[in-house]
């Protein structure tokens, strides 16, 4: 089959791989229909994370057809449509039964890898190295699915098209639990930095339960104004206004009662000190990660609210406020998406007509073309935000 294979930093190929096999009783094998470019697809294609491989297929926002499933698997069969969310998980143990899913203790089969770099092991993850498991991806025709007895998500609605589920897999229910993980109350004000994608879900979201001002932060022109064309916000851009004195003055000096970052590990500079310094450490192998924007938010935060992060960090940052943290007594609430919670809810509102998430999508192209959708993405050329591969 075709698929998407990393072999370096900015080097992605489209190959010829074996197709996949059922390996184990629980597993199904599912045609992949559409499949997108994540933006913490590019901390793997900028060789930021550790334990990759060559030839690794990339992908974990996928869709598609079930094809074939194992002889324990009850509950699909083969021509069943499903969204397949990004973290694998078992269903069984202490954190799927309490909906903790991205913390399954038993689908990553290289957990001892994980727990020396971590302390304990996440769940696994499709495409997204072998410190995550080493699963292949589903940029590619076929995907194999292990626990598929939990993880798949059955359409019933065969008329709503792929670009307005596939968001299921991963950047509707991460938008949707950062903006649930800062306790919003009627009329809160939510500042969101990065208005990629999952700033886009974040920032919906947080007008559906109940924010009464959202202030979106970035630099990109066609981010800024998608934000607010898709709903009522402020915004700030940060090439051009101070960033912290812009939140102040909107705030009347108290600070967002939340504040989203949706950026992660790769944050840009903005003309700062402390960025431009993050930028040359990790030039120069002596940081892992930019966190520039969670140094911001936590400076701009009230006093007592709350700091969410659902963008992904990849090991250590420097100089993060803790002690500002800990006088203002905020709250921080973070982590890879309980994905598998959140898809039917999610579902039940596209299909009521309350929120339609193709509205993201700028770009649809072929499998064959992901090495230039990448570069794209990355550059932001052709004022793209967001971009569905079709094998």
């Amino acid at each position: 089959m075709k698929a998407l294979c990393w072999y370096g930093s900015g080097d992605v190929r489209v190959d010829s791989v074996p197709d996949p096999v059922i390996e184990d009783p629980k597993d199904a094998i599912v045609q992949i229909t559409s499949t997108a470019i994540c933006g913490s697809d590019l901390h793997l294609y900028d060789g930021y994370m550790p334990t990759m491989e060559k030839g690794d297929v990339l992908g974990h926002e996928n869709m598609g057809r079930v094809v074939e499933v194992g002889s324990e698997i009850k509950n699909l069969k083969p021509g069943d449509r499903v969204v397949v969310p990004f973290n694998i998980s078992c269903g069984e143990c202490f954190f799927c039964r309490n909906e903790l899913f991205s913390l399954c203790d038993r689908s990553n089969p290289n957990a001892e890898m994980a727990k020396k770099a971590m302390g304990h092991s996440p769940a696994g993850l499709f495409g997204y190295s072998h410190l995550m498991g080493g699963f292949s991806g589903g940029q590619a025709e076929y995907l194999r699915v292990p626990y598929a007895d939990v993880g798949p998500l059955k359409l019933r609605n065969d008329g709503l098209p792929d670009e307005m589920l596939l968001f299921l897999s991963d950047i509707f229910p991460t938008g949707y639990m950062a903006a649930e993980n800062c306790q919003i109350t009627e009329g809160d004000t939510v500042a969101v930095w990065g208005c990629g994608p999952v700033g886009q879900f974040a920032i919906k979201s947080a007008r559906m339960m109940g924010a009464g001002r959202v202030l979106a932060i970035d630099n990109v022109p066609e981010r800024l104004e998608l934000a607010c064309s898709n709903d009522l916000c402020e915004t700030i851009n940060f090439d051009e206004q101070d960033v912290h004195e812009c939140l102040m003055e909107l705030t009347g000096g108290r600070g967002p009662d939340s504040c989203i970052d949706a950026v992660g590990c790769e944050a840009h500079a903005g003309g700062t000190l402390d960025g431009t310094l993050d930028v040359i450490k990790t030039s120069t192998f002596l940081a892992t990660d930019r966190p520039h924007v969670l140094r911001q938010a936590i400076m701009a935060c009230r006093k007592g609210g709350t700091v969410s992060i659902p963008g992904v960090y990849i090991g250590f940052g420097d100089n993060i406020p803790i002690g500002a943290a800990m006088n203002k007594g905020l709250t921080i609430k973070q982590g890879k998406t309980h994905t598998h919670k959140y898809m039917r809810p999610l579902l039940e509102k596209i299909e009521r007509g309350d929120i339609d998430p193709s509205f993201v999508v700028t770009h649809e192209m072929p499998l064959d073309d992901a090495p230039e959708a990448y570069e794209m993405f990355k550059n932001k050329e052709d004022n793209c935000i967001k971009v569905i591969l079709k094998p």
